[in-house]
């Protein structure tokens, strides 16, 4: 029988779905009926993406899939992060709320107890607690990221920013000694769309940071204490529990939008040891053709064979032309993909370095395997996740970034990152003994915290023991 009822709610993003069924698949594990509740967008992306008899095994393991309506029409945007969380934020309510009376209604099924909600759906701790749901709150993004997020109030009183979030002072910030140093002009709320929405995403912190402190009983992250530890000192109440798997094989769904091209992995077993370039970019980045031909042409001048990443929706108005005759030239020695299994990939001993985005899914996974990283980030977070990894950890290099997304077009353009920088970055970074040496050292230390008595694994079972109570 079940140890009890668990509402699960991620942002509707790929990168909150992942760790998310990844934590499903740990409650689970310990008997919990899991309810899964994505947007009915998401839901058909996983559902369609599975393995065949996928969605039975996971109703077999006692993980249930969902889906209620985001309030954006089927044609509309979704990676038009303003317009996605206006909508969620004012429709999802009601129907979060239907859905748990449906369940409630229906029997057979242990009485939902709990919910486990993403640090962006706070809405939902409301709903849940009127209808007498207990609440913890879960991170999927850096607990570094959920500190520049708490000290909003006192960066507006000091006068870094303004009521509505933009910098009054163009400077670097550090909130503690040992955290990652981050230019007011790369926050979080002010990199994630078209300036004129801004205020939908602060406003939604903001109003989340509330929701938090007045509604959940216990905050979790995907994160692990030796990869943040001045965040936790400043922030004792942040649990970390990861890095988070969904299994030691890998082998379970974590809840794609794309089907894995299982391919890929026999390519890499022909290639020696330590040579592969993994490159990808996650699944919001968009390039524009040049920047995609000038990154396509910089990996075929390193002469090494890579693995790319490239989504049906990465480069609109890409020459299938150009494409063509560029897999051509590279066939044998470069593998494009649309997606793959990303854990599987970094954990293959053929992999050299990761030319990434640095989403935080991302880059928990380049640590977990000892991966080098070249850091080219896109947007959000993505910005405070390079500082991690170039400027504390050091295990990775920054490439020329690309403008932010708010940037306008002709900045862009004057950032273009040259085929000749992209390969001399692989190579410089390829070549760097001691950047891959500190890799290994922070691997080690992430394997260390999900073992037996690591610090992730007792946080872990607090969690578990307060959803048994």
């Amino acid at each position: 029988m079940a140890k009890g009822h668990v509402l699960v709610l991620p942002m509707p993003c790929q990168g909150h779905v992942i760790p998310f069924m990844e934590l499903s698949h740990r409650l689970a594990d310990e008997g919990f009926e899991v309810t899964f509740v994505n947007t009915e967008v998401d839901h058909a992306l996983v559902v369609a993406a599975l393995p065949p008899g996928g969605a039975a095994e996971l109703r077999q393991r006692g993980i249930h899939l969902t889906a209620i309506p985001d309030g954006l029409a089927e044609d509309e945007d979704r990676k038009d992060l303003n317009k996605l969380i206006d909508a969620y934020s004012r429709h999802m309510p009601g129907h979060f709320e239907r859905l748990i009376g449906e369940i409630e209604a229906g029997g057979g099924r242990p009485k939902v107890r709990w919910l486990v909600g993403d640090v962006n759906m706070g809405w939902s701790f409301a709903v849940a607690r009127r209808l007498g749901i207990r609440v913890v709150y879960f991170s999927p993004a850096s607990t570094a990221c959920i500190a520049f997020m708490r000290k909003i109030p006192k960066l507006i009183e000091d006068g870094v920013l303004n009521e509505k979030g933009w910098p009054e002072r163009q400077e670097t910030l550090q909130l503690a000694p040992g955290m990652p140093p981050l230019h007011t002009s790369l926050l979080s709320w002010n990199n994630a769309g078209a300036a004129e929405g801004q205020h939908i995403i602060f406003d939604l912190v903001c109003r989340n940071n509330k929701f938090n402190d007045d509604l959940a009983e216990m905050t979790i992250c995907n994160s692990f204490h030796e990869a943040e530890p001045a965040v936790f000192k400043l922030f004792p109440d942040l649990l970390p529990i990861g890095p988070l798997v969904a299994d030691r094989e890998l082998r379970r769904p974590v809840g794609h939008f794309l089907p894995e091209d299982a391919g890929c992995l026999d390519w890499l077993d022909a290639q020696p040891d330590g040579s592969v370039v993994y490159v990808a970019f996650g699944s919001m980045a968009i390039f524009d053709a040049r920047q995609f031909q000038e990154l396509a042409v910089g990996l075929e001048l390193t002469g090494r064979p890579f693995l790319w990443v490239v989504r049906p929706d990465f480069t609109p108005g890409l020459s299938t032309a150009w494409l063509d005759a560029f897999r051509c030239r590279v066939a044998g020695r470069g593998v494009i993909v649309e997606w793959c299994s990303q854990q599987r990939v970094l954990a293959h001993a053929a992999v050299a370095c990761f030319v990434s985005h640095c989403g935080w899914n991302s880059t928990l996974e380049g640590v977990r395997n000892g991966v080098p990283f070249l850091c080219w980030p896109y947007f959000c977070d993505q910005f405070l996740d390079r500082s991690y990894i170039c400027d504390v950890w050091r295990t990775g290099l920054r490439m020329a970034a690309p403008a932010p997304a708010t940037a306008p077009a002709d900045e862009a353009s004057a950032r273009l990152v040259a085929r000749q920088l992209i390969r001399r970055k692989v190579e410089e970074l390829i070549g760097d003994q001691e950047t891959k040496a500190r890799a290994i050292v922070l691997r080690d230390a992430a394997s260390l915290a999900v073992g037996d008595g690591g610090s992730s694994r007792r946080n872990l079972t607090r969690f578990l023991d307060l959803i048994r109570s």
